[in-house]
C-alpha cells in the first residue's frame, strides 16, 4: 500500500484505495493505511490521511476508535497539510459531552484567532469548537467572544461563512435555552 502513496496521487488512486479498504473484512487494510499516516515520509503520511478523509460514512466509523489519538496528534502536528486533514477527520466524528477534552477545546479556540493559521484550519477549528462547546452556555459565550475578535481582520469568504454559520448556531442555542 505504501508504494501507492509515494509521490502525488490522483483522485482515481484515492478512490481505488478507499475501495480496497471498504467493509469490515478489510479492517486490517484500514489499520495498515492508518499506520501509514505516521510514516516518516510526509508525502506518504499526507496521502494516507487524504485517503482516510475520503472514506464513506460506514467506513469512516472505523476511525472513531482513533478519536483521542487523532486529537493528541493534531495538537502536536507541525505539517499544515496533515493538521488540516486530521481536523477534517475529527469533524466527521461525534463529540459527546461526557468525553470532551478541555485541552482540545482550548486548542481549537486558540487556532480560530491565530492569523498565521491557514483559513481552512481556522474554519475547521470553529466547527470543532462549536461541536464541543454546544453543551455549555458559558463555553458558547467564550466561543462567541473569540468569533467577535475576528471583526478586526479581513476574512476570506470561506472563513466569514463558517463564522456566520457558527454564530447562527449559537444564537439558535441561546433562543432554545
Amino acid at each position: 500500500m505504501k508504494q501507492k502513496l509515494i509521490g502525488r496521487i490522483s483522485m482515481d488512486n484515492i478512490h481505488e484505495l478507499c475501495f480496497l479498504t471498504q467493509g469490515e473484512e478489510n479492517n486490517h487494510r484500514k489499520e495498515e493505511l492508518y499506520r501509514l499516516t505516521f510514516d516518516e515520509d510526509n508525502r506518504v503520511a499526507f496521502n494516507a490521511l487524504h485517503v482516510l478523509s475520503k472514506f464513506d460514512l460506514a467506513n469512516n466509523e472505523w476511525l472513531y476508535c482513533k478519536h483521542d489519538e487523532l486529537i493528541d496528534r493534531v495538537m502536536k502536528e507541525e505539517h499544515v497539510g496533515k493538521r488540516r486533514l486530521m481536523l477534517n477527520l475529527l469533524l466527521r466524528q461525534p463529540f459527546e459531552e461526557e468525553f470532551l477534552r478541555s485541552d482540545f477545546i482550548d486548542f481549537c479556540v486558540s487556532k480560530i484567532t491565530a492569523c498565521a493559521q491557514p483559513y481552512a484550519i481556522r474554519a475547521y477549528c470553529m466547527q470543532l469548537a462549536y461541536g464541543q462547546m454546544k453543551y455549555y452556555p458559558e463555553l458558547l459565550s467564550e466561543l462567541k467572544m473569540a468569533l467577535d475578535m475576528l471583526e478586526q481582520e479581513t476574512l476570506s469568504p470561506g472563513l466569514a461563512s463558517a463564522k456566520r454559520q457558527i454564530l447562527m448556531k449559537i444564537k439558535r442555542k441561546h433562543s432554545l435555552s
